[in-house]
């Protein structure tokens, strides 16, 4: 559901980038009326942002209404997570911190440190984090949640692509002619970009045509054309199914194939051993539908591909990207309006932190820890000591997670996210957090379980009480300014690492006085990179509204890059025209990928897969919407989908209670019997932590098998068993 604005517009105080999702809608924010009985700002959608035009779903349009409940004023701190917290000042706060990082390092060394930071960070934000953990203290073990949800798409553009950074815009969706959802709930997950293809399709009818790869019937594939409901973990098997249709009947582009890409002879083998018989059998799709898929892209003068997290989150996530790619590329769909591989960022600044060199592998500017050249430039820029930067890649968020069980860490800081509800396996992990000696919590909400485990909770400012900016799906950058007073002696998270960097001896390194000198940093380092952001500033985003990268500087307001490797422009600094490519040999790199399957497929004991994923009104462990009494109405509970077939065999009535268990825990949950869902798969939504009342921990019984190149767990498919759970023994 989107909200539409075009009603007269308000007195507006800010106007910032939506806090929720990816798609990065504009707001305008208005303050609340001066006799108002409670301080909630509204929120409508920015007719003046490029990339929503005005649009809002339910989330943003109520987001003013979340923003003063149940917040942190005052650090709190406890020696042990058996006795409660207790308010202390700040300056105890950095004793603490400063203590425990420098007898660390006389001990144990950098690697005993360690921060897991949120794509709901602004970029400065990020930048700060991983300046103080990578640059002064000599760790890596930076990563994000970004590693649950867009990590296998950044390696996948990397590795087929020579960088990450999506090649496609908001725009090609006005102009494809065939759409492939392909592991994306898109009208859920990212509304307002599917209601803008869905008021196309109403209007062009079939001279759009919209193709769904999905288990589940949603309201995405309801709008669909052709909806492929596949097994579970057969995504990359159906993507070389394709292949070899294009291949056999004539839908490869030979000129394209020969002049920008490499490595086509071993695909074109690959693709050979998957016909349309096999692939439809192990997909448990009719023949006919690939075919008419296949028929579908051939035919198709402009093909745009849209994922997110239902290929991600896979331990086949990295090559099922490089599978998209890869038809893209055999076909020349890429680099021209309406066409390309279209990552849908999952979190609204996940670009930004890629940006900000927020993973474990990365470093600002797209940036690799492991290139020696690029922490030299990196180190130089600092201006730390040559060898400052470790030369391998730190601990992922589960490596963090095994680090603790083995007592190797003595300090793991969390901010802005809550990993006790969306990390898989959290029996496992909460067992291991709690046996690291030092456990922080940068949080702006109370109450929330990952606080439970805590020992120092710090309150943070959170969007709307920072000044910062978020770059979007499609590369937009937007400036997200300050428009309310921080509660309490809440502070910004980028001015927390900044003020314990100075503490910790980096007084130079982090004088900033302002987010804004924190992005000009930022932006500076980003020159002659893909992601060149150097043109930046956010005097220039106040003044000119969101911009689009690449943006170099001197670029005018407005020109920056609305298309990565097209024919009518370089991609990348000193590139020539053309479709080139930022790896050696300038072209694209076709990956031939043999299909894994599921990391734990089903069998005789657990016979059924669980995917898990979100509802439209609520967001991630809903520390936010759980505060939104027209959401709580729309979703207020969890609920267990399963088909008829299987509820019958499970002893299932609709509405009865199912106890769900797999090899790593068990749950209670009430049962939705549907024929939306496919046979031998149950869906359920992952928002309800065990901080909630009716709490379903959905990733209690998610295994942590991820991908090997991304490290991205398989957060959509779990061997599980269900029983009615009355008569469960």
């Amino acid at each position: 559901m989107t909200v539409d604005s075009a009603a007269p517009t308000p007195a507006v105080a800010a106007r910032a980038q939506c806090p929720y999702c990816g798609v990065g809608c504009g707001l305008e924010l208005k303050p609340p009326a001066p006799d108002s009985e409670e301080p909630l700002w509204s929120a409508r959608g920015d007719r003046h942002h490029p990339s929503s035009l005005g649009q809002v779903c339910v989330k943003g349009a109520t987001v003013g209404e979340t923003l003063h409940h149940n917040r942190l004023t005052t650090p709190l701190w406890r020696e042990s997570t058996d006795q409660p917290f207790a308010p202390i000042s700040w300056e105890r706060a950095f004793t603490i911190l400063v203590d425990r990082i420098r007898a660390t390092l006389a001990t144990r060394g950098p690697s005993a440190l360690a921060i897991y930071g949120s794509g709901q960070f602004l970029s400065e934000d990020y930048y700060a984090a991983n300046k103080l953990l990578k640059g002064a203290l000599g760790s890596n073990n930076f990563d994000a949640n970004s590693r649950l949800c867009m990590s296998s798409a950044v390696s996948g553009y990397a590795r087929s692509l020579g960088s990450d950074g999506p090649p496609c815009c908001y725009d090609d969706l006005d102009q494809a002619d065939l759409v492939l959802l392909i592991g994306t709930n898109t009208a859920e997950c990212h509304p307002v970009l599917f209601q803008r293809l869905l008021k196309r399709k109403r209007k062009l009818k079939e001279a759009l045509q919209l193709v769904v790869v999905d288990p589940r019937a949603t309201a995405t594939s309801d709008a669909a054309d052709l909806h492929l409901a596949i097994r579970p973990g057969t995504d990359l098997a159906l993507l070389h199914g394709l292949g070899n249709l294009l291949l056999r009947d004539g839908g490869v582009d030979q000129a394209f194939v020969a002049a920008y890409t490499e490595g086509f002879e071993e695909l074109a083998a690959l693709w050979s051993d998957w016909p349309p018989a096999r692939v439809a059998a192990l997909c448990g799709i009719p023949e006919a539908d690939l075919q008419r898929l296949a028929e579908l892209w051939r035919r198709s003068p402009a093909v745009l591909s849209l994922w997110s997290m239902g290929v991600n989150q896979s331990v086949e996530g990295s090559a099922t990207v490089s599978g998209i790619v890869n038809l893209h590329l055999v076909s020349g769909q890429i680099g021209r309006p309406g066409t390309g591989p279209f990552s849908l960022t999952g979190q609204p600044n996940a670009m930004g932190g890629r940006e900000a060199g927020g993973l474990a592998q990365l470093l600002p500017g797209y940036r690799s820890v492991a290139d020696p050249l690029h922490r030299r430039e990196v180190e130089h820029y600092w201006d730390f000591a040559p060898g400052s930067i470790a030369p391998d890649p730190g601990l992922d968020v589960w490596q963090q997670v095994e680090a603790m069980e083995r007592g190797e860490l003595d300090l793991w800081w969390v901010a802005a996210t809550n990993p006790l509800v969306s990390l898989p396996w959290l029996d496992r992990v909460r067992a291991a957090v709690a046996r690291c000696p030092l456990v922080v919590l940068s949080e702006a909400y109370a109450g929330t379980e990952t606080a439970a485990v805590a020992h120092l909770l710090l309150p943070a400012a959170q969007w709307s009480e920072k000044s910062g900016v978020m770059t979007n799906s499609e590369r937009r950058v937007t400036l997200c300014p300050a428009f309310r007073e921080p509660p309490g002696e809440a502070r910004a998270d980028w001015a927390i690492f900044a003020e314990l960097g100075r503490r910790l001896g980096f007084a130079d390194q982090f004088c900033w006085a302002s987010a804004a000198e924190v992005y000009d940093e930022l932006v500076a380092l980003t020159a002659d990179r893909i992601c060149d952001m150097s043109g930046l500033s956010h005097g220039l985003l106040a003044a000119h509204g969101p911009q689009q990268w690449p943006f170099p500087l001197g670029t005018a307001a407005g020109g920056g890059q609305a298309r990565l490797y097209g024919a009518e422009g370089s991609p990348f600094p000193g590139a020539p025209a053309g479709h080139r490519f930022p790896t050696p040999s300038g072209r694209a790199r076709l990956q031939a990928d043999l299909p894994l399957g599921l990391a734990e497929p089903p069998c005789n004991r657990f016979p059924l897969v669980l995917t898990v994923g979100r509802y439209l009104g609520h967001w991630h462990t809903m520390t936010r919407t759980i505060h939104v009494a027209r959401v709580r109405r729309s979703h207020p509970e969890p609920l267990l989908e399963i088909h008829p077939a299987d509820a019958k065999r499970c002893n299932l009535d609709d509405g009865c209670l199912a106890r769900v268990s797999s090899r790593r825990g068990e749950l209670s949950v009430k049962v939705q019997i549907t024929d939306r869902i496919r046979p031998g798969t149950v869906f359920l939504p992952m928002h309800w932590g065990a901080a909630q009342e009716q709490a379903c921990e959905a990733n209690r019984l998610m295994h942590a098998l991820g991908c090997p190149v991304s490290k991205q767990p398989e957060l959509k498919a779990a061997a599980v068993q269900v029983e009615r759970a009355e008569i469960a023994g």
